[in-house]
């Protein structure tokens, strides 16, 4: 009996010890749980600050941005609106530059260029061309003679007969520039031979296009180096389909009202107005003159 109660007293004694050191491990292991969930819970924490903290710093920055778009885009709109004012101020830089251009242009062309001469206006016995150049003798019906045109028509006349050379049509200069004194001789020779009538195909010295070194007349085949019946060649039907191309008109067509029918006279008046006239089915002097003189400023471009 004794026995069993220092067996049974031995075992509680174990037991004891065990629960003890149960007791113990728990205790330990609650407190370092404690302290790990603590550690967590402050590390939570901070997290948690710091998340805030990153949010609000993107909320500021996302403000920021916001600001900084619209001022990019308002920026934007000035330096659009500011580019359109500097396009403004560069086109009317150019208008302004175009015009002084046009207008120092215009101040060294030859106003008499496009001035309706026959019967209307008058040149002086003083009055040259600025510039005058032999026409070459392959364009001459007779090379032994002095032909003469204004430079600058010089290229736009070489061009007409060339193209109509190539077309198969000659065309030949039998008169050209005219001074005033000659005008005046040919028309005394004119008068004496057909009186009062030479007013109906020669005009007077001051009166006649060909002093303007702008105005030339033509043959052709078949005519001897004479004008009458140049209107029923072929070179006068290539004249009034192509012409124009190249600055020239017919001054005196049939019917009008300052001389006789001349289709041999061909005068020079720039493409521009050649073409719209051609186009309109008009001749130079059906042309109020204040419309004529618009296309001066480009008579040679």
């Amino acid at each position: 009996m004794q026995r069993t109660t220092i067996i049974l007293s031995v075992i509680a004694v174990i037991l004891g010890a065990g629960c003890a050191a149960l007791g113990y491990l728990w205790y330990t292991q609650n407190e370092e749980y404690k302290e790990y969930r603590a550690d967590a819970e402050r590390t939570e924490a901070s997290l948690s600050a710091e998340l805030t903290s990153t949010a609000l710093a993107l909320d500021d920055a996302n403000t920021q941005i916001t600001r900084l778009s619209g001022t990019l885009d308002e920026t934007s709109d000035e330096l659009r609106e500011e580019k359109d004012r500097n396009d403004e101020f560069k086109d009317q830089i150019n208008k302004i530059a175009g015009t002084v251009g046009d207008l120092d242009k215009l101040s060294k062309t030859d106003k008499e260029l496009l001035q309706k001469y026959s019967k209307v206006y008058f040149l002086n016995e003083h009055y040259v061309p600025e510039s005058l150049r032999e026409i070459d003798d392959e364009w001459k019906y007779s090379e032994d003679r002095q032909h003469q045109l204004h430079s600058k028509v010089i290229p736009f006349f070489e061009n007409m007969l060339e193209d109509a050379k190539d077309d198969g049509i000659n065309l030949w200069v039998v008169s050209a520039y005219r001074s005033f004194e000659y005008q005046s001789q040919l028309k005394g020779a004119y008068t004496v031979t057909y009186g009062s009538g030479a007013n109906t195909f020669s005009a007077d010295q001051g009166f006649s296009e060909h002093q303007l070194g702008t105005t030339v007349d033509f043959t052709t085949n078949g005519l001897g180096g004479g004008l009458q019946g140049f209107g029923n060649t072929p070179a006068y039907e290539w004249l009034t389909k192509n012409a124009h191309k190249y600055g020239f008109v017919l001054s005196y067509p049939e019917d009008n009202s300052h001389y006789i029918f001349e289709p041999w006279h061909w005068r020079f008046v720039g493409t521009e107005l050649a073409d719209d006239m051609h186009d309109d089915g008009t001749h130079f002097y059906d042309e109020p003159q204040r419309e004529i003189d618009q296309y001066l400023l480009h008579i040679f471009d």
